[in-house]
């Protein structure tokens, strides 16, 4: 939402439901936050699988999306996220950063450059017996198997926004934030990214919000949300 125009929603609409579509809702997100002279914001309520918010730059898309994540506090709101509370004003309720379990994947891939792919991978992913196994299955699922003794310094665009994504599925996450995962790719490189998405959003079956300006990307990955 922008001054007072409010995010329009396209796709399943839960209203009027009742308290069983709540608490199937993979996002139920009711946020506002003022920046400057303009509020920005969204509504959004949808089921699994992944939800895209849409517009053009400046529309507040990001600024929803790290609402979420805890790393921007909302003004008044709430979001919940797979029937749990991450915020509720009314409530007190504000979890923080890294208790919400949000796999955030920023525009720059913020790879460690003096760690290789595999490294990488490995300092976001969550301790357990079988720590290996599930880097090889997540490289295998984006297709960075192939990657993993590289340097960061010696990957493409598409290929360090795909390590991204897999050092947070690694760290798992009850769910993923991806911001403009394909901003500043070629058409080839974006098609790797898009694809691996895609594999994700299907195999993975997590809960995914993600933010683009390009309408053909948002209908192809999930329900539509317009700011």
């Amino acid at each position: 939402m922008c001054s007072d125009r409010r995010a329009d929603l396209e796709g399943a609409d839960l209203k009027g439901a009742g308290p069983a579509a709540d608490a199937l809702a993979a996002f139920d997100i009711d946020v506002t936050v003022r920046r400057g002279d303009r509020v920005l914001g969204a509504v959004v309520r949808s089921l699994a699988g992944a939800t895209v918010l849409f517009g053009s730059s400046g529309a507040g898309k990001t600024s929803v999306l790290m609402m979420v994540a805890g790393l921007l506090r909302p003004d008044r709101g709430h979001v919940r996220v797979g029937g749990r509370t991450l915020f509720d004003d009314a409530a007190r309720a504000d979890l923080r950063p890294e208790r919400r379990r949000a796999g955030v994947v920023f525009q720059d891939a913020r790879l460690f450059p003096h760690l290789t792919v595999r490294a990488n991978l490995r300092y976001g992913a969550a301790r357990g017996a079988d720590a290996d196994g599930a880097l090889g299955r997540v490289a295998r699922l984006l297709d960075i198997a192939g990657l993993l003794d590289r340097w960061p310094r010696a990957l493409s665009g598409g290929e360090a926004r795909r390590v991204a994504i897999g050092r947070a599925l690694l760290s798992d996450p009850a769910f993923l934030l991806l911001d403009e995962p394909t901003a500043s790719l070629d058409e080839v490189r974006r098609e790797d990214v898009l694809r691996a998405i895609e594999r994700v959003r299907d195999e993975a079956r997590l809960p995914i919000l993600m933010v683009t300006h390009d309408l053909g990307e948002a209908e192809r990955i999930g329900m539509v949300v317009r700011m």
